[in-house]
């Protein structure tokens, strides 16, 4: 039996509209939660860095999920970086602040693959966190998050609040962000793939060098792993959520070329930053502590990806 039933519990969802919440506001559902007793503030009539809307929408709150985050790829975080930093620091701080005022019951805090250090050795455990600086074009955002989970584990050391920190590796799949200015490498490639495509372009410029490695989460998988954490889990260490799997850019290129049928050529632009050389997780502790184990496949989700996107086009 889990430690904590979800029917009857108010629960807030920040960023319960975006591409990760919808997938765990339905988790939510299917593990118990009633529909009308889930919050989801929309940003436009709710700004998270206001803390007296915080403290608003948290009272008579059972339980908070916080994964309202201000995110993009390499190319945004190097444009924005000072509001990166300020607006998920804000937001975070806000709200674990008040849900200390309100008494909530137990906070999950969705924090970044990107608050490791620049060279962390893969696959990354968390106890490795604290050894080094980020990467520096997504530094200010992982600084960020990382500073709520000492926030989160101060909480908890002098106020006794039950807050988890769990850290998801890159997300992806049907709903996902497809703007070219802030989406992440998958929906990027995607797009990019279809519309040459689409021209007959001869030629596809793709970031980088390809040589660095990345790991990726279907993300029902991270909504369900998200749940179980809060179902499950309640410990101040934070919690790696992956698969535990690997691939090279070049690699993953190809395969996301292939799935679209394009057949120009790339040209790899090495002007363009590479970003952290590596990128794995050690994904022990989320099987051990709360039995989340990844079960999709990166092909079968790439492929689910791409048929949204192909039925959406949306950007």
């Amino acid at each position: 039996m889990p430690d904590i039933e979800l029917k009857n519990k108010k629960i807030l969802v920040t960023g319960g509209a975006g591409f990760l919440g919808k997938y765990v506001v339905s988790e939510l559902g299917e593990n118990g939660a009633i529909k009308e007793n889930i919050i989801i503030p929309r940003s436009s009539e709710n700004d998270l860095r206001n803390f007296d809307i915080c403290n608003t929408l948290l009272k008579d709150t059972d339980i908070v999920i916080h994964l309202a985050a201000r995110v993009g790829g390499i190319g945004f975080n190097q444009k924005y970086p000072g509001a990166l930093f300020y607006d998920n620091a804000i937001m975070g701080i806000n709200i674990i602040e008040a849900s200390r005022i309100n008494n909530v019951e137990k906070v999950v805090l969705v924090g970044t693959v990107c608050s490791y250090p620049k060279f962390t050795p893969t696959p990354f455990k968390e106890e490795s966190l604290w050894d080094g600086y980020p990467e520096e074009t997504n530094a200010p955002y992982g600084v960020a998050k990382k500073a709520l989970l000492v926030q989160a584990q101060s909480y908890r050391a002098q106020y006794g609040m039950d807050i988890v920190y769990l850290i998801p590796v890159n997300l992806y799949g049907p709903g996902d962000h497809f703007d070219l200015e802030d989406s992440h490498v998958i929906p990027a490639l995607i797009r990019k793939f279809v519309e040459a495509k689409k021209r007959n372009d001869n030629e596809v410029v793709v970031w980088g060098t390809g040589n660095v490695s990345r790991e990726f989460l279907y993300v029902e998988d991270a909504a369900r792993g998200i749940v179980r954490a809060l179902l499950n889990y309640n410990k101040p260490e934070p919690v790696n959520l992956g698969t535990g799997e690997e691939i090279k850019i070049k690699d993953l290129v190809k395969i996301v070329k292939d799935l679209v049928g394009y057949k120009g050529n790339l040209v790899w632009d090495d002007s363009k930053p590479d970003g952290q050389p590596r990128r794995m997780l050690d994904t022990f502790k989320a099987e051990k502590e709360f039995g989340f184990k990844s079960t999709v496949s990166l092909k079968m989700g790439l492929e689910e990806t791409l048929s949204w996107y192909l039925d959406n086009q949306v950007i």
